[in-house]
């Protein structure tokens, strides 16, 4: 029994050894990379935390207004930003509560209230489970928190896609181009 318990030390200790070194002889170029990739690209609303309660004006028992938008961090090389909006709670499989693309890069935030037409010039919005496009807000059945993905993608091109896009042909037409997400959750419940 001694044994065993003596061998066990002996390999946490080189297993701590090794760790260590590995960690050494990470360059800082490579250290940098990995936290710049971490941690840069961020999407936040001044109406509510990370994981925090959705007001009601931006549901659909309130104004039904889209919440106000910001962002930094955008990868240099970023051509356009595409956004989706989901709820992966909703009873019949995720529903889909906005989605739009061909954001300029320059671009940081989308103001409260975002219209359905064209934010910006070439900016684009697609259908979600049903037209019109644009935003609709969280609209759950009673009795059960949902959770509110708002995800922000950096892409390294523009997309070409018929103006009744849905989540599917954007995701699609993403694939290969992103350079960066950031994503931002809220919930909300009936």
């Amino acid at each position: 029994m001694r044994g065993r318990w003596l061998m066990g030390i002996i390999v946490l200790c080189i297993l701590c050894t090794c760790f260590s070194a590995c960690k050494r002889a990470e360059t800082p170029e490579a250290k940098g990379a990995r936290g710049a990739t971490a941690t840069a690209f961020e999407l936040k609303s001044s109406a509510f935390e990370d994981g925090g309660m959705i007001p009601q004006k931006y549901t659909c028992e309130g104004d039904n207004l889209s919440p106000p938008l910001s962002w930094s961090g955008v990868p240099n090389k970023t051509k356009s930003l595409a956004l989706i909006c989901d709820d992966p709670d909703a009873p019949m499989g995720t529903y889909v509560h906005w989605v739009l693309w061909n954001l300029p890069p320059d671009t940081l935030s989308l103001p409260e209230g975002a219209p359905p037409e064209d934010i910006l010039a070439n900016v684009q919005q697609g259908v979600e489970n049903w037209p019109p496009a644009g935003y609709f807000g969280p609209c759950p059945p009673p009795g059960k928190v949902h959770h509110y993905f708002f995800k922000l993608y950096a892409l390294d091109t523009d997309l070409t896609l018929p103006v009744d896009a849905e989540q599917d042909a954007l995701e699609k037409a993403m694939e290969g181009h992103i350079l960066a997400q950031a994503q931002l959750m809220g919930s909300y419940k009936r």
